[in-house]
Parts: structure tokens; sequence; C-alpha cells
């Protein structure tokens, strides 16, 4: 039976696509790189120095690791004009925490950002368990992110499930062998999704319970 639920933030916690993609945008105006809606789509769910490795070209790892942080911080500010929390998504935790699940969030992003949504969504007391990407080497489709959450949680994988926007999200919880619920967030669509095999896709998470959850 199904004990914990793992969260991806970007997609799902928060509607962050405009906000990445304007941070992007902004971040190549002022670097001379131009980053297509279609590249960015592409490329969202993925960490952001493997965005910039792709289409800033061949850089030293200190000025991607710059490029990076200078890109989240503009994305933070953007978050902190206007905060768009996800329809449900603490009425979700709320409930899940009261029902006894263990909740955890599972990001590649940047801990500041993770913290700025879980105190935005005032949800912080109901996480039991809080992974990004400074907890982890390998980002998604890899399971790792997943896999750490699980072990802090001190739960089974097999009892877990992941709630996921993207496909790399999806990839990676099935590789980790947990169950998967597919979002279909802004910037997405339930066909690209249904095609990576989650367990169920939904269109808000509105549509998520204990008792659907666990049925899974």
């Amino acid at each position: 039976m199904i004990e914990a639920a793992i969260f991806d933030v970007d997609g799902v916690l928060v509607d962050s696509y405009a906000a990445h993609f304007e941070s992007w945008k902004r971040l190549g105006k002022e670097t001379g790189v131009t980053l297509t809606e279609e590249q960015f789509a592409e490329s969202f769910g993925r960490r952001s120095r493997e965005v910039i490795r792709k289409h800033w070209g061949a850089l030293p790892d200190a000025e991607v690791a710059r490029l990076d942080r200078r890109k989240e911080g503009l994305f933070r500010e953007i978050l902190e004009e206007h905060f768009p929390g996800m329809d449900g998504a603490a009425d979700l935790i709320h409930g899940l925490a009261k029902e006894g699940f263990r909740i955890a969030v599972g990001s590649s992003a940047p801990k500041e950002n993770v913290d700025l949504v879980l105190d935005r969504l005032n949800v912080r007391d109901r996480i039991h368990a809080v992974v990004t990407g400074e907890d982890v080497q390998r980002g998604k489709p890899h399971p790792q992110v997943f896999l750490v959450a699980a072990e802090r949680l001190r739960v089974a994988p097999d009892r877990c499930v992941v709630i996921e926007d993207a496909v790399p999200g999806i990839e990676a919880a099935r590789s980790a062998g947990m169950k998967s619920v597919a979002l279909v967030s802004t910037g997405r669509d339930a066909a690209t999704l249904r095609a990576a095999e989650p367990d169920r896709v939904v269109r808000s998470l509105r549509e998520l319970s204990p008792a659907a959850l666990r049925g899974l």
C-alpha cells in the first residue's frame, strides 16, 4: 500500500513555467544567447546547468555555475513579485498529512527555490523530507532524487508515489520503483505525459486525494 507522496516542485506545487521562461530570457539578454520557447519546453524539468551546457556552448565549470546562480536568482525575483501557487497543492498536502502519509519534496531545483515555494504555500510543517539539487549528483531522469527522498522518509520505494509534470520525472519515478501521477500543467500535454506511462494522468491536483493515491 502507498504510504508516502513525493512532490516535484516546478509545475506541481507552483505554476512556474512562465517565471522560468522569463528568467531564461533575461539571462539570455544579459549574455547574448537566445533560448526559444520550444527549446525551453524541451528542457523543462532538467537541471539549469544541463540547459546552460547545452545551449550556451562549451564553458568552464565555474562560468556554468555562475550563470546557473544568476538564472535562479532571476527566477526567484520574478516569483517574489507574483507567486502562482498550483491550485489544490496546499489542500492536497494538508489532506495527506491528516491521513498519515509521509510527505517529501524531490526537486532538482536549488534549495532557495524550494524554500520559497514551501514558505509561500505555508506547508513546510507538513513536509517530512526535502531533497533539492544540492543533495544529488544526478538529475532526472536518474532516480537519485526520489530514492534519497524515500530513504529520508524511511519508506520503501514501492510504497511511494511521485507527483510529477515532466517526462524525465516520470521516468525517474519508474526507475526508482515508485508509482507516479502525471499532472498536465502549463506547457505540458496529456499525450506526451501518457506516452511516458505514468500510473495516472490528471489535469488538476484537486482530482487527487489520500484514497486515490492509496488506490494506486
